[in-house]
């Protein structure tokens, strides 16, 4: 069956647009609940859903809705109110729902708003459930004779938070360290503060005065420099920034230096971080830096890549038995503390590392040089058509012989745009630079001859 809303992070648009307006999202909560009622139908009682949202305005909208289409299809609801991604995975294992929804765009402008799902167990819905959820929202929409019913979870944030605060090594504190955190103005606005204050560190907050449309607005993981400046004018020892729905981390060192999620990923691979265990392996993406690649197999360490979306990355992880995998982009998993990306819990990682080997941020990423890469998007409605194409092979061919086995190449449509994303790295700038504006000139000129 052909997907028609689901992608590879849940449905998200823009808010008014197909499938993103009220009536598709009634009809989705409904098509959910049908779905869900029907599943193990030998279990007595009602099914029970978790809703949580980020900060921006559409999500008390689509909240009302959703939830409107649960109860029309008898599914009992919780509501979280503003709850980070992360935060509704582990409540819906807490309060043993059959699922939990988060209503959020993450890193996007306030303009999107989008859906995620979670089952039972705290992971992404897998296939079959989404095939039926698609087939059901193309049916007729019914009223159960046993309409569900509606509370609110009064204290899920502080539920949250101490979740947190225990996956930190108990023999570890914070005392002493001096942390700017920026929230993004998202759905962590409320939470991350307290967790780092908690457990010890100076806590210089930003980002923390969400008015449903400053969502992502020049601060977040999106946006570091803010988090940058922050850190040199308050002497801080490093800065956290999350995004919209806390399940991305990219963090400064105190020299006001970013860190990104490869950096982030190697220096969780590498550190001893109070678990005493060492990694066995790591799972990456195709963007995943390739100096990320040979520092790791340098130590012993093994890398696989995935393709781009952080669900494809927990497939490859499962696959190969690792615990630890992530993005570029700072979308990081460590089975070992959470089922999904968590933001929070990879900066408590890295702390923990950081406190256990005595070192500063600045001085862990050391042991990482990355490449320089460089990557131009040519814009083109014909995706892989074009990248297949015979000039285009033949152009990648002689790029990658160029580089050897110092670089590497990546032609990928976008998920999400009507795009080609040419990216080239490799060990000299300039030549990297030069060959990713020839491939770049290839691939427009193969694009206007389809």
């Amino acid at each position: 069956m052909e997907r028609k809303y689901f992608g590879t992070d849940g449905i998200r648009g823009r808010v008014g647009q197909h499938p993103i307006t009220p009536e598709f999202v009634l009809k989705l909560g409904w098509a959910i609940g049908s779905v869900l009622s029907k599943s193990d139908a030998e279990q007595a009682g009602k099914k029970t859903v978790l809703i949580g949202k980020d900060t921006r305005i559409s999500g008390y909208m689509f909240e009302s809705v959703l939830e409107a289409g649960l109860l029309a299809a008898g599914v009992d609801v919780k509501l979280l109110g503003p709850m980070p991604t992360p935060g509704v995975a582990y409540l819906t294992r807490t309060f043993h729902a059959d699922a939990g929804i988060v209503i959020s765009a993450s890193h996007n402008p306030f303009h999107d708003n989008g859906i995620k799902f979670f089952s039972a167990e705290g992971m992404k819905f897998p296939d079959e459930m989404e095939l039926a959820i698609e087939a059901a929202i193309d049916e007729d929409m019914t009223i159960a004779p046993d309409l569900g019913q509606v509370r609110r979870i009064v204290d899920a944030a502080g539920r949250y938070i101490e979740f947190c605060k225990g996956a930190f090594p108990e023999n570890l504190d914070l005392k002493g360290l001096k942390l700017v955190v920026d929230c993004a103005n998202g759905a962590t606005y409320h939470i991350a503060p307290n967790v780092f204050t908690e457990l010890g560190a100076e806590v210089v907050a930003i980002g923390v005065e969400p008015d449903g449309t400053n969502i992502n607005v020049d601060c977040g993981s999106t946006k570091p420099q803010l988090l940058a400046d922050a850190v040199i004018e308050h002497k801080a020892d490093l800065g956290i920034a999350l995004d919209g729905d806390g399940d991305r981390l990219i963090m400064v060192d105190e020299k006001g230096e970013i860190v990104d999620g490869d950096e982030i990923l190697f220096i969780m691979a590498v550190g001893v971080g109070g678990h005493g265990k060492r990694t066995e392996g790591v799972v990456g993406t195709l963007m995943t830096n390739l100096g990320m690649e040979v520092a790791l197999k340098q130590r012993g360490i093994g890398f696989e890549r995935a393709a781009v979306g952080d669900r494809f990355v927990m497939e490859r992880m499962q696959k190969l038995g690792w615990s630890l995998g992530g993005e570029s982009s700072g979308h990081l998993i460590s089975l070992e503390k959470s089922t999904t990306g968590d933001g929070i819990i990879a900066a408590l990682g890295v702390l923990a590392i950081l406190i256990q080997e005595s070192k500063t941020l600045s001085q862990m990423k050391q042991g990482m040089s990355k490449y320089p890469q460089l990557m131009i998007n040519v814009a083109t409605s014909y995706g892989k058509n074009v990248v297949d194409s015979e000039t285009v092979v033949l152009a990648v061919t002689a790029a990658e012989q160029e580089l050897g086995d110092r670089g590497r190449v990546l032609l990928r449509p976008s998920g999400t745009e009507p795009l080609i994303r040419v990216m080239v790295e490799g060990e000299s700038a300039s030549q990297i630079d030069s060959i990713a504006r020839q491939l770049a000139e290839v691939v427009r000129e193969a694009a206007a001859v389809l």
